[in-house]
């Protein structure tokens, strides 16, 4: 095999062609899993192509609220198209190997997106948070000028931070082993198999593990600390199940999102207690069941979205 070298302060830095990624090559059940997965796949680019193209098309809904449900949308559809049709070309072609520089490239997309994913939701408990606990003045303080600037502040924020990560792996060099144990070029499989000292990219994936998970989820349970409270103040009944009831789908999508990300990132990351295996199969799933589920359960299920949609289904039966 050849090797690409690069000369950095004096000392050779050997990159390989490329990684093999072996996740799945001991998986007694992998075509079940990847017909499973294209199925994941299909219905999370539909519903969430059809959440968006609702959204854009309706100038009703050119809102704060679904400005917010586009971003997530939009994420949804990068996250899952970065990981599974690569799964699927391993298993359908039987070849799993991975360009150095494309795999570098999945790695960034795919550690761009899943924080976004992370600040999408707690943006979405941002606009909760506003509308239940300050609702004369929802209008004025949660605008679509003021949701554009916190979306694209997080977009902003992350891709610098991950074009950061992503640069210092090229001053890593593979001489060894270049077979990652994942079911895509993951950030610190990869880096474990340099033969140089890798302590600056492992703080690096564990600092931002803890940032971009722990600060997101920390407001997120803040935001709903102050729902709460708000929410038992109200007199009636009646309004405080209304004001609960906007919340049940979120906070679905939250439990969804964090509980295997929390289990496989900081225990796995720091503890080393997750079995490869066990790493692979669940990360798979954590990173790609929410962008399917998300249109379904919380967009929609709005009414807002669901009313547009099915005006829409009705409206292509009638033009057939």
């Amino acid at each position: 095999m050849s090797l690409l070298r690069t000369v950095l302060n004096d000392s050779v830095i050997i990159h390989p062609p490329g990684f093999y990624i072996i996740g799945f090559e001991t998986f007694p059940y992998i075509s079940v899993y990847i017909v499973f997965l294209a199925f994941v796949y299909v219905v999370t680019v539909l519903f969430n192509s059809l959440v968006i193209y609702v959204i854009a098309f309706n100038r009703c809904l050119h809102t704060p609220k679904f400005l917010a449900v586009v971003n997530l949308a939009v994420i949804d559809i990068i996250l899952n198209t970065c990981t599974i049709p690569s799964m699927i070309k391993v298993f359908l072609v039987k070849d799993n190997f991975i360009p150095f520089n494309l795999c570098l490239l999945q790695m960034f997309v795919y550690y761009t997106v899943l924080p976004v994913e992370s600040y999408a939701l707690a943006i979405l408990a941002y606009d909760r948070l506003i509308a239940i606990c300050f609702p004369l003045r929802h209008n004025s303080i949660n605008t679509v000028r003021s949701m554009s600037c916190i979306v694209s502040l997080t977009w902003t924020y992350t891709l610098a931070v991950n074009t950061f990560s992503t640069a210092i792996m090229t001053r890593l060099s593979f001489c060894n082993s270049v077979r990652v144990f994942s079911y895509f070029c993951d950030y610190a499989p990869v880096f474990r198999l340099a033969c140089n000292d890798y302590t600056l990219q492992w703080s690096v994936a564990s600092t931002f593990s803890v940032v971009n998970l722990l600060g997101p989820f920390t407001f997120i349970v803040l935001s709903y600390v102050s729902i709460l409270v708000t929410v038992f103040r109200m007199k009636s009944v009646s309004s405080r199940m209304k004001a609960l009831a906007t919340c049940i789908e979120h906070l679905v999508l939250v439990a969804v999102f964090y509980i295997p990300i929390f289990s496989i990132f900081l225990i796995g990351l720091y503890l080393r207690l997750i079995d490869p295996d066990q790493r692979v199969l669940s990360l798979s799933l954590a990173s790609c069941i929410p962008p399917c589920i998300n249109p379904i359960l919380y967009s929609l299920k709005t009414k807002e979205i669901k009313i547009r949609a099915l005006a829409l289904v009705r409206r292509n039966k009638i033009g057939t």
